[in-house]
């Protein structure tokens, strides 16, 4: 019996009756030999966190565009944030972990540059749309490993793409996951804005912080136990509706006084006119793009998607960079 046959086992003896079981994966789009010591989650799992796309999220807006302090919240930290929590989740719950874990770290890797004020603009200008969670599972089967894609399992991916508050993850790792992202952006966001002092603790309704926590910490406490709590022994991933419906005012408290606050979200606009500059001398000068963009052209893929692949793909400091290559005026020097 192999450690990978043996790790299997351990799975089937201890993991809850609801929990999915590694080798039970609904597989690969390309069938691969197992590994001799990890099951087919923990291996996609490894193969998130060493792609490319995962670490350009260190260089990309969570919520504040580049923010004038190091404790502010990147996507990368938001990740690792929504991942142990969903871990935490998970583990008491007894469902797989390598499987929550991959998820969590491969939800946000489609994100743009400049947080949702980039996906709107991409989207806005793409005529086949642009949604973030659609690019995470384009990334992971088709854009990392120059076209090759990391050939992740079936579950992963679902998990991936259905994180969103419209999603339908099929499994109860990926729900865990779904709520877990919800968590940690809200009480996340709710820190960064007062060390921004955007917001303070005194702002927050006393409804909300009387059900939830009269702070972060307290409010990061409630949410996942109320989710452990109420999930136990259902075979669902749910909170109860008390918890919820203030999970629920508290995000949409966070859209009035943060997500559309003018204070933080004052340069979105240059962040967007940046991004429509690129798309469009992109669209008109496709022989700009990189040699794996350029490729997929030459092979039938519409340009304006694969400009929105190489757009969506960038960091913060990589889109600023290049529009200052195409648009800023260079200083005239003698070779």
């Amino acid at each position: 019996m192999t450690i990978r046959e043996t790790m299997e086992f351990v799975e089937r003896s201890s993991l809850s009756p609801f929990a999915t079981l590694s080798e039970e994966s609904k597989g690969r789009e390309r069938p691969e030999e197992p590994c001799d010591i990890r099951p087919v989650f923990q291996r996609d799992r490894d193969r998130i966190l060493h792609c490319k796309a995962f670490r350009r999220l260190k260089h990309k807006t969570q919520v504040f565009l580049t923010p004038k302090g190091d404790h502010y919240r990147t996507r990368l930290t938001h990740t690792l944030e929504v991942s142990q929590n969903a871990r935490t989740i998970a583990k008491a719950l007894r469902l797989n972990e390598d499987l929550t874990e991959a998820i969590a770290l491969g939800h946000d890797l489609g994100h743009t540059p400049f947080g949702h004020a980039g996906e709107a603009m991409l989207n806005r200008l793409c005529s086949m749309g642009f949604c973030h969670n659609q690019q995470s599972v384009r990334i992971v089967e088709l854009l990392e490993k120059d076209g090759q894609g990391l050939n992740l399992t079936w579950e992963v991916r679902d998990g991936i793409l259905n994180h969103q508050t419209s999603g339908k993850p099929s499994t109860p790792e990926g729900k865990i996951v779904r709520l877990s992202d919800k968590i940690a952006y809200i009480n996340h966001d709710i820190d960064d804005a007062i060390r921004a002092q955007v917001l303070s603790e005194a702002d927050i309704p006393l409804e909300y912080r009387q059900i939830l926590g009269m702070t972060t910490r307290e409010r990061l406490d409630t949410m996942i136990h109320d989710i452990i709590i109420t999930s136990q022994g259902t075979g669902d991933i749910h909170m109860s509706p008390q918890v919820e419906q203030a999970m629920r005012d508290l995000r949409s408290f966070m859209f009035v006084h943060v997500y559309r606050n003018p204070k933080a979200k004052g340069e979105e606009e240059k962040a967007k006119e940046l991004l429509e500059r690129l798309f469009c001398y992109y669209m008109e000068h496709p022989q700009l793009l990189t040699g794996q963009y350029r490729r997929m052209v030459e092979a039938g893929e519409e340009l304006e998607r694969v400009v929105c692949d190489y757009i969506a793909g960038m960091t913060d400091q990589y889109a600023i960079a290049k529009f200052e290559e195409y648009f800023m005026p260079k200083a005239w020097q003698v070779n």
